[in-house]
Formats: structure tokens, C-alpha cells, sequence
């Protein structure tokens, strides 16, 4: 089992930055497919940004240019760099992980999930 502790987010005011960041338990990280998640009221649960175990990125049409996500290999983090935040970026925004980069990137039950962190961007 595999424990995920956020840390960062808050209030941002449109075209402004926050950092997200997450850290595994144990001494899995270098083997651990990563990525965030949001979900906005009333909204499903969608992939942000992922990033494999060798380095390999993920990031959904709608924050490209925008996000960028990284591994900290000093810190075991994974961070979610965001840049030009938007109104729509408003969300609750989960940490997830697993070795598996299939349960990983399908939103699946399987995989490690953070509580989540608040993300609201103000216009």
C-alpha cells in the first residue's frame, strides 16, 4: 500500500502560479507511474498531467503551455507546476499513483489516490 501526501495548492487569482506536490511512503518511487487528477463540482474526475516512472509526460489538451509536471528525484516528490491559471482550473486536485502506467492513466479504483487538495482561481 502506497500512501500520497499532498502539499501546496490554495487561492490563486487568474494568470497567477501555484505548485502541487506529492509524496509517496516507502521507497517505491523511482518504480511509480504519477499524476494528478482534478475534479470540479459537478464535474467527473479527469487526468491533469502524469508522468512515468522513466520521465515520460502527460498533459491533457487543456493545460499544455500552461502545466508542467516533474519529478524531484533529491525530494521523492512529484510537483504540478501551474502557470496562467485559469477560472476553469478551479478543482479539487488528487495525487494518484501506481506501478502500473494502465491503472495509472484510467482513473481506476486500483490505483493510490491522495485526499486532494483545493485548487480555486479567482477571476
Amino acid at each position: 500500500q502506497v500512501q500520497l501526501v499532498e502539499s501546496g495548492g490554495g487561492l490563486a487569482q487568474a494568470g497567477g502560479s501555484l505548485r502541487l506536490s506529492c509524496e509517496p511512503s516507502g521507497s517505491g518511487y523511482s518504480s511509480l507511474a504519477m499524476g494528478w487528477y482534478r475534479q470540479a463540482l459537478g464535474k467527473e474526475r479527469e487526468l491533469v498531467a502524469a508522468i512515468t516512472s522513466g520521465g515520460r509526460t502527460y498533459l491533457a489538451d487543456s493545460v499544455k503551455g500552461r502545466f508542467t509536471i516533474s519529478r524531484d528525484t533529491v525530494k521523492d516528490t512529484v510537483d504540478l507546476q501551474m502557470n496562467s491559471l485559469k477560472p476553469d482550473d478551479t478543482a479539487i486536485y488528487y495525487c494518484s499513483a501506481h506501478y502500473s502506467w494502465e491503472i495509472l492513466a484510467t482513473n481506476s479504483k486500483e490505483a493510490y489516490w491522495g485526499q486532494g487538495t483545493q485548487v480555486t482561481v479567482s477571476s
